[in-house]
């Protein structure tokens, strides 16, 4: 299984991405878009990871429940993609959603249906996994 990120747009607030999830031979399983913290040297709690390949891990975490941990990120722990829907809620890690749209009408867009998006990527991922991260 492949699942990528492919980071599209950084605007010095967030990053929007599209995380695409696919067979052994490259046919698409499934996509959702993603919200990160914008690029800030991998600064802790204020940026995104950099781009690169990251073994992940399905975990139960004791604040946002089932989620998947991203590790071995250079200078950083407690990277986690989980369930949300602002780049306000996010201190480093990859939120999950079905599409992007301006939901608390700050201007900014959000990812909406973020806890059903998390829910299916749960479902269809194995419990381990390479994250390849592209982009930004």
């Amino acid at each position: 299984m492949k699942i990528t990120l492919s980071r599209l747009n950084d605007n010095g607030t967030q990053t929007l991405g599209l995380l695409f999830v696919a067979d052994n031979k490259l046919n698409p399983l499934y996509y959702c878009w993603t919200l990160e913290l914008p690029w800030k040297w991998n600064k802790p709690n204020v940026s995104c990871i950099p781009p690169g390949e990251y073994p992940c891990k399905k975990i139960i975490s004791p604040n946002l429940g089932e989620c998947i941990a991203i590790n071995n990120v250079p200078g950083r722990t407690l990277i986690r993609i989980h369930s949300g829907n602002f780049y306000t809620q996010i201190k480093g890690c990859i939120l999950v959603g079905e599409s992007p749209a301006d939901i608390n009408g700050d201007g900014v867009l959000d990812v909406v249906n973020s806890k059903n998006t998390l829910a299916e990527l749960l479902k269809i991922l194995p419990e381990e996994f390479i994250l390849s991260i592209r982009g930004c």
